[in-house]
């Protein structure tokens, strides 16, 4: 069974649950709250990413990336594709 490490990275389960609500963007916020059912034995990987349409390999590998490389592992960037819409205001 896969381990949420987040005592390695000096964050308790307060601090992943902190992310889960409070983290800038909604993916970032998605992954933590993921981290934070897991680590604190409410989910496993496969069971958490069942009850919310992911694949287990994606949430397995935000466990991975986060014991190997910490918090900022989970931080969402926009790898590419077409610009997010934005609205535009009009000079009246």
């Amino acid at each position: 069974m896969v381990r949420v490490e987040h005592l390695k990275w000096g964050q308790s389960l307060e601090d992943l649950h902190f992310l889960s609500l409070r983290a800038p963007h909604a993916r970032t916020r998605e992954r933590f709250q993921a981290l934070y059912m897991i680590a604190s034995g409410l989910f496993n990987a496969t069971t958490w990413a069942e009850a919310h349409g992911r694949q287990d390999d994606t949430v397995l590998g935000w466990i991975h990336a986060y014991n190997a490389r910490g918090p900022n592992a989970l931080s969402y960037k926009r790898s590419g594709g077409a610009p997010p819409l934005t609205s535009r205001r009009h000079a009246g």
